[in-house]
């Protein structure tokens, strides 16, 4: 971790953002962001260094190696209402997808995503994962990943009687409309959604 200051330094100008932004987005003081780019604190937390690349957009290779890898590493992507997809925010780079599990009909071309700290979503809870197909159109019932006015929301999409979408928030029924003109914009069906068990008493 030698010269990690320096990147965290180099990514966060790039990205455009003043420590105060970035110590946002990370939940920390801008304070810290100061000590970890001057080097003061040397040592940051793995779940600290995930959120510094979430925030940076960048990958935690790029954060710690300081070269852009080939491709992503298997793993979880962070959820936010107010950033783009998780697939998208990958520095260019293809992001991790859940090929090669069992199921290939459930999982093939999906990504597994949870909700990031703090953030709140419809049908989903801290701790939940689900495995989101991306895709630009309605096609079966069940949950969707959806943006609308610039924000991130899931939704349960089904097709009514009448032919029309309806559309249901987790407590209420939202609106029932033409197929043909969606308030939103469809990015990716829920395939998989795991719950984490309650724990025993």
């Amino acid at each position: 971790m030698v010269d990690l200051g320096s990147r965290i330094k180099a990514l966060r100008m790039k990205a455009s953002l003043s420590k105060a932004a970035l110590a946002r987005r990370v939940g920390v003081s801008d304070v810290t962001i100061s000590y970890w780019e001057s080097g003061t604190i040397k040592q940051i937390g793995h779940e600290r260094l995930v959120a510094l690349a979430e925030a940076l957009d960048c990958n935690l290779s790029d954060l710690l190696q300081g070269t852009p890898s080939a491709h992503l590493p298997h793993g979880i992507l962070l959820l936010r209402v107010s950033q783009p997809p998780p697939w998208q925010s990958s520095c260019g780079h293809p992001a991790p997808s859940l090929a090669g599990l069992p199921n290939t009909a459930l999982t093939d071309g999906c990504h597994l995503v949870t909700p990031a700290p703090g953030e709140r979503f419809d049908f989903l809870t801290e701790g939940d994962l689900i495995a989101l197909r991306p895709l630009d159109a309605f096609g079966d019932d069940g949950l969707y990943l959806l943006e609308s006015d610039d924000e991130l929301q899931v939704r349960h999409l089904s097709r009514n009687a009448q032919g029309k979408l309806r559309i249901r928030g987790e407590r209420s029924e939202l609106d029932d409309v033409l197929i043909g003109a969606l308030p939103f914009r469809v990015l990716a069906h829920v395939c998989i959604h795991w719950r984490p068990l309650p724990a025993a008493e």
